[in-house]
């Protein structure tokens, strides 16, 4: 239940996670992960993946690279489709 608490802050601060204090160890790394994956000028290297490993079990890290991996999918897949955001979740845009 811990982790559910602070959800919609957490949601506000996820563009700033690296400075806020609502995430737990495990999120930061998740989101560390994430973001190795997602940016282009960045990679998975051996010393963040250990820190996943610390933090996830075999199972779990495939499933979150899975999620990580279908969301960079839908980012590239629905603009060029032309599907709309639905508004479920406001990020506002990086320049």
């Amino acid at each position: 239940m811990a982790e559910a608490e602070g959800g919609l802050d957490k949601v506000a601060a996820v563009t700033t996670w690296r400075d806020s204090t609502l995430f737990s160890a495990s999120e930061q790394v998740a989101l560390d992960y994430a973001e190795a994956i997602t940016c282009t000028d960045r990679q998975v290297d051996d010393v963040l993946f250990a820190k996943v490993k610390e933090h996830f079990t075999e199972p779990q890290i495939v499933e979150l690279t899975a999620a990580i991996a279908w969301e960079n999918f839908r980012s590239k897949f629905n603009p060029t489709l032309g599907v709309e955001a639905q508004g479920f979740c406001l990020v506002p845009r990086r320049d």
